[in-house]
């Protein structure tokens, strides 16, 4: 580490400390050259977790979208905020646990975890987010997906 006050890179440190929640360092260092004292945080820096778009390109994930189209889809639906909030979550987890070792994820994955949560919660708001994720482009396709969840 450089001495802020003379750039000598020979130090010494006095102390360390967890800070917060564990996430980075807190390090008091003392130069050797000059004897001035600084301090100094390490944190661990993660690869971003990327999003792979159906025509290639990468994005970042972004829960905020994730949230949106969601919110979108429950619009005026009986599901509760914190039930939103819970669903969104879960989602996310299964993304990280899903991308693992790639970190990324295609949408096409994300989309039908999407689907299948929405599923599970409200078969309205499952069939207006298969709308847009599938890109319906008439009646007949939109009678074929309520078809398929009405119980035979």
């Amino acid at each position: 580490m450089r001495c802020p006050y003379c750039g000598s890179l020979d130090d010494k440190v006095i102390e360390s400390r967890t800070l917060g929640t564990g996430e980075s360092i807190r390090r008091r260092r003392e130069c050797l050259s000059c004897g001035y004292r600084f301090t100094s945080y390490e944190r661990i820096e993660e690869k971003p977790f990327m999003v792979v778009k159906r025509d290639g390109r990468r994005q970042p994930f972004d829960r905020s979208k994730l949230e949106k189209g969601i919110a979108r889809a429950l619009e005026k639906r009986p599901i509760s905020a914190s039930m939103t909030e819970n669903l969104v979550s879960e989602i996310e987890d299964s993304v990280f646990i899903r991308g693992r070792t790639m970190r990324e994820i295609p949408t096409s994955e994300l989309g039908e975890l999407v689907l299948e949560k929405l599923h599970q919660l409200d078969k309205v708001a499952y069939i207006r987010f298969a709308s847009v994720y599938r890109h319906f482009e008439n009646l007949d396709e939109f009678i074929t997906e309520v078809n398929k969840l009405e119980p035979k």
